[in-house]
């Protein structure tokens, strides 16, 4: 048993000041440090640094490890010239991204906080590296292919990978899941047969969906600059689908939509209606000049979201503070105070709810993942401790993950 102390904890309640916790592999109990040391005489304590508060460990559920190795090799700025530049360089970039340089970025999202992440895979290359890292990991399985003559070989593809990971889950932190790439780039009858495997297996699904103005017009029109990509480098003009078939496969089981920027008021009303969430990427988004999701919308509309950080092929660190910084200065439209609390919620209970996971919340019986926060000073308004951890931290304090310390 331990029991770790701090000035301020983060409830479902809220900031709760001068309590402890005691722990196992899972959260005992909550109350005052006095308190505990009297039911658990024998455990041992720890103190956090003056001026800290324990967070749930944070959860980052979207990145992509495969792309590590990318810092100018991609072109920002617009999202089809940064899709030509990895198409050109994805060979290059995937072949020098090694299982060093992928633990590497765990250990930086561990030491922001990250004690989950859902990782992107294409090809299933870093599942050995999650297998060892910290972190306990959402695997998701990507299926990408749109042309039909290629599906079945695809699709067998994606089948092999998906037991592979399921093959992890009892002896490491894995929990398997599956993944599409985008409408753009799935072709309906593998995109169902996936989600069919999701909803047999009860696995989180995800996808891309509407991130760019270009996947926008040629989904609606099969026109513009995705139309160039798909002659030039797959010798088709025609879309495999549209919007509302895309969305419409998806009525019978959540999933957790990544991007969405382009998406319509009507089409997140759809997607919130069917209990779907989304996975919020502000800088990326940005950087590829895809347009600011509108989780002003979100809130309205009482819809579910993440902020994750996407992958280093389209952002420049795996940070989770970095991202919830970069979130608080591109959704203006929301008071800082609210928002700040919105986005914390976003990468604790929030994420973890979405992902179907026992963690992201302090409370009994919940996993002991904690990310230990040290403000510069102490706060003089408990109601501003959210938007001053987001605007001061850069690394955490401490870091536990399932009752053992990381960090």
């Amino acid at each position: 048993m331990t029991i770790l102390s701090a000035d301020y904890i983060y409830t479902p309640d809220g900031f709760v000041k001068e309590q402890a916790i005691a722990f196992t592999q899972t959260i005992k109990a909550i109350d005052t440090l006095e308190t505990l040391q009297e039911k658990y005489p024998d455990a041992e304590v720890i103190f956090t640094e003056k001026n800290s508060v324990i967070y749930p460990g944070f959860i980052n559920t979207h990145v992509h490890l495969e792309f590590s190795a990318n810092k100018t090799s991609l072109k920002y700025g617009s999202f089809m010239p940064w899709l030509d530049t990895v198409i050109e360089h994805r060979e290059d970039l995937v072949g020098s991204c090694n299982n060093e340089m992928m633990m590497n970025e765990c250990n930086e999202m561990l030491h922001s906080g990250i004690t989950t992440f859902g990782a992107i895979s294409s090809f299933g290359n870093e599942l050995e590296v999650c297998e060892k890292a910290p972190q306990r990991v959402v695997f998701f399985n990507e299926l990408i292919g749109s042309n039909a003559q290629y599906a079945d070989m695809l699709y067998g593809d994606f089948l092999e990978r998906v037991k592979a990971s399921q093959s992890c889950e009892s002896s490491s932190f894995i929990t398997p899941a599956v993944a599409i790439h985008s409408p753009y780039s799935v072709h309906p009858i593998i995109l169902q047969k996936a989600v069919n495997v999701a909803k047999q297996n009860s696995l989180p699904l995800s996808a891309h969906f509407l991130e760019s103005q270009a996947e926008r017009q040629w989904l609606e029109e099969g026109e513009g600059e995705l139309k160039g990509f798909f002659e030039k480098y797959f010798n088709t003009s025609k879309p495999v689908t549209n919007i509302n078939e895309f969305m419409y496969a998806f009525n019978a089981y959540p999933t957790h939509f990544t991007h969405a920027a382009q998406a319509t008021k009507e089409e997140l009303a759809h997607l919130a209606d069917k209990g779907h969430s989304i996975a919020h990427c502000p800088r990326s988004n940005r950087y590829l000049g895809c347009g600011r999701l509108s989780i002003e919308t979100l809130h309205d509309l009482n819809m579910p979201y993440s902020v994750a950080t996407d992958g280093l092929s389209s952002n420049d660190s795996l940070n989770i503070f970095d991202e919830l910084r970069a979130a608080v200065m591109l959704h203006y439209q929301t008071p800082v105070l609210e928002l700040s609390n919105r986005l914390i919620r976003s990468v604790t209970s929030d994420a973890a709810e979405i992902l179907g996971l026992n963690c992201g919340s302090i409370e009994v019986g919940k996993v002991a993942d904690f990310a230990v926060v040290t403000l510069r000073e102490e706060p003089k308004r408990e109601e501003e401790i959210a938007l001053w951890t987001v605007l001061h931290t850069k690394v955490c304090s401490q870091v536990y993950i399932h009752g053992e310390k990381y960090v």
